[in-house]
């Protein structure tokens, strides 16, 4: 199929996209940050923008850099060069160790950072990675920029904290330390995960000091699984703590069923890769001491 009949435009810069955004604010005008998921859906007219901002000619958005503590990602930085970025290895691995996890390599290396977090995809992997690392999400309109937390961005599926005539631009990170894993169940490789699980631990000698885990495909949204987390901060954990974890995590959750899964069939499947999760970060984390 073919989408239906649009505007394109490429600008060289963040404002000269935001002008072009808010003249045609009225007809429905979208950002193309890597297109390999928008394309799709306008291919088979689930969406029909009037107009389309190719962000791929903005440098200023493909960057990575440290500051102030903080990891930054432009939001139009490849996934490929996310994920071999030493600088992503050394300051937020979970990032790394999911994105070699979307899709094939040739979808990565066109898809972007930012694009799949803003396209917010409930069974992606890039959006429970920012709520697992409480990242801050730098959106910028004409009125200036404003710095959304992870866990205030997502609003539903496909919805965020964006508003019409607004960008996400940056993908800010702080960098954590301890132990890092993201485990997920697909069909088939490289197909949209049933479940995934995000988690980063943190240990104190022998005592778990943070423990930050997301899930992703069994909510509206990406949820952290704030139950596990309580019953693994503070403790010593053994193989009873960490089974205790992933059932508290996996009974607050309350998923819908659909052609992949029964919601039993995703919580079943929650509970045991939220235990894998944290089994392989805590030994992360052990290693690292």
């Amino acid at each position: 199929m073919k989408p239906p009949p649009f505007r394109y435009s490429a600008p060289t810069s963040v404002a000269e996209a935001l002008e072009l955004l808010v003249t045609d604010v009225d007809a429905d005008a979208r950002v193309l940050a890597g297109g390999q998921s928008l394309v799709p859906l306008m291919n088979f007219r689930l969406a029909q923008p009037s107009h389309l901002v190719d962000l791929r000619r903005v440098e200023e958005l493909a960057r990575i850099r440290t500051e102030d503590g903080m990891l930054v990602i432009g939001a139009m930085v490849r996934m490929t060069d996310a994920e071999h970025s030493p600088e992503v290895a050394v300051a937020a691995p979970l990032l790394a160790e999911a994105l070699g996890q979307v899709a094939h390599p040739p979808i990565r290396n066109s898809g972007t950072v930012g694009g799949s977090i803003a396209h917010a995809d409930p069974a992606a992997e890039l959006p429970a990675v920012a709520l697992a690392l409480d990242a801050e999400l730098v959106v910028t309109g004409a009125d200036g920029t404003r710095t959304v937390a992870a866990g205030d961005f997502f609003h539903g599926p496909f919805t965020t904290a964006v508003a019409p005539g607004e960008i996400l631009t940056e993908v800010r990170l702080p960098h954590r330390g301890g132990g890092h894993a993201f485990v997920e169940f697909a069909r088939t490789h490289g197909s949209f995960a049933l479940v995934g699980a995000a988690a980063v631990i943190e240990l104190d000698g022998d005592t778990v000091a943070r423990a930050s885990i997301a899930l992703s495909g069994v909510a509206p949204t990406p949820v952290r699984a704030a139950a596990a987390e309580e019953v693994l901060t503070g403790s010593t954990p053994d193989a009873a703590t960490i089974r205790a974890a992933a059932e508290a995590g996996a009974a607050a959750l309350s998923p819908t069923g659909d052609v992949q899964a029964s919601p039993e069939t995703r919580v079943d499947i929650a509970r045991s890769y939220l235990r894998r999760g944290i089994e392989l970060a805590l030994s992360r984390a052990q290693d690292r001491r």
